[in-house]
């Protein structure tokens, strides 16, 4: 484990971009309880770019001071959640060889990319829906209605708005 200063730095900016980002006011409401926020762009950015200790770090830190300060109390296993996701996605540069450090980013690493984020969503926010069932009683049609509605959203975006124009004859 690297803790250098630049890492503690690269923490503590990403963790505080992911606390302001994940707050509500930020957030475009999509089901009860559940919004899309720009903390998730943050996290996929500073994991993407610093790799899986600086995203799972970002994903735990953040998303606890985003949950301290929106005033609903701190859901530890959504915390786990996104650190979980943070980790998964921060997998990108040690398995894109430089590519991205060099300036290239091709399609091929655009789909790997994408590929990690939805694998990171599913066993992150999956673990938490299911530990959110088992450990605070919640409802598990609603943890997972809570986790499959954003998870398809973001999924429709993704292959609409940016694989869309590779793909088009």
């Amino acid at each position: 484990m690297n803790f250098s200063a630049k890492t503690v730095v690269l923490i503590a900016i990403g963790s505080a971009l992911y606390g302001i980002g994940g707050l509500p006011v930020f957030g475009i409401p999509v089901f009860a309880n559940t919004s899309l926020k720009p903390a998730m762009a943050v996290l996929a950015l500073f994991a993407a770019l610093y790799g899986p200790l600086v995203g799972l770090l970002v994903g735990l830190i953040g998303h606890f001071v985003t949950d301290l300060f929106a005033g609903w109390g701190v859901w530890f296993t959504w915390v786990l959640g996104s650190g979980i996701v943070g980790g998964f996605i921060g997998l990108f540069p040690l398995v894109n060889s430089g590519r991205l450090a060099s300036g290239r980013f091709g399609v091929m690493d655009f789909s790997f990319f994408v590929l990690l984020a939805f694998v990171g969503n599913c066993v992150g926010y999956g673990c938490s829906a299911v530990l959110d069932n088992l450990l605070y009683a919640e409802p598990l049609n609603k943890v997972i209605t809570q986790l499959a509605r954003p998870f398809f959203w973001r999924w429709w975006v993704v292959t609409q708005s940016l694989l869309k124009p590779y793909f088009t004859y």
